[in-house]
């Protein structure tokens, strides 16, 4: 059956529409949660009840907002009552609902030093303790780093998406090093995780929402004892590798 042009034309703008209304509602939610995570934190003068409400209310409203379903696997490989650094591809800006989703503990994520000037969002993301990165500025990185070393030896789970940039074919890019460096000298092991699905219900380009499935696989940890720091770029290279088979396991 041959479409005609006019069907054709009234779904597109059917769907441009609709992607309108998620956009707003994407804007209103997050930054009504975020209003209130400040608000629990000036109250509470903590981070944990304020980064649970991202895991347990924005993130979910999010997900369910753009017909996204988590399928997750794994959670059992990893000991979540002690600090690790999480490291997955990225494929869309959705990823970051499907990670706080998915993982039962409170994140602190690897952002770029941009996200400090989005209205609410940098505000809030300083306040979680998230780490922000400048790229092109050497003498900032030694100083990220301890940040980031501190942060995990006090007990926090680190998730950074090391590509340094969202994929638009699914390709999984090269890891950067930096942060495998954070888990060598914080002694804590990298726990490689696989995200499919989410380029499909948000592409890297544009807001164009389509309802589907978000697979969230996590691998087993691996150690970084007795790893020295110039080792980053062979655990970078490893991590990579872990990912890479979650994304795309060998059939029986």
């Amino acid at each position: 059956m041959i479409e005609l042009p006019a069907r054709r034309s009234r779904r597109g703008l059917g769907r441009a529409a609709w992607n309108g209304v998620q956009l707003v509602f994407t804007l209103a939610w997050t930054a009504g949660w975020i209003s209130l995570a400040s608000l629990v934190r000036l109250l509470t003068r903590g981070q944990r009840w304020p980064l649970r409400m991202a895991s347990r209310c924005w993130a979910p409203g999010l997900l369910r907002g753009a017909g996204a379903r988590l399928r997750i696997e794994g959670l059992e490989r990893v000991d979540w009552s002690r600090p690790c650094v999480l490291v997955a591809n990225h494929q869309s800006i959705i990823d970051v609902c499907a990670l706080f989703r998915a993982v039962p503990v409170p994140l602190r994520f690897v952002l770029k030093q941009e996200m400090t000037k989005v209205p609410l969002v940098g505000w809030y993301a300083r306040r979680m303790g998230m780490v922000f990165i400048e790229r092109g500025v050497a003498r900032s990185a030694p100083q990220r780093l301890r940040e980031a070393v501190d942060l995990v030896r006090g007990g926090a789970i680190l998730c950074a998406f090391p590509e340094g940039t969202r994929s638009r074919d699914g390709h999984v890019g090269p890891f950067k090093g930096g942060v495998l460096q954070v888990a060598i000298e914080a002694g804590v092991p990298v726990v490689p995780v696989a995200l499919r699905g989410s380029g499909a219900v948000l592409p890297a380009a544009g807001f164009r929402v389509r309802p589907g499935t978000i697979d969230v696989r996590i691998g087993a940890p691996i150690p970084t004892a007795g790893l020295a720091s110039d080792e980053r770029n062979a655990l970078a290279r490893r991590a990579r590798a872990a990912v890479v088979h979650l994304l795309h396991p060998p059939t029986a």
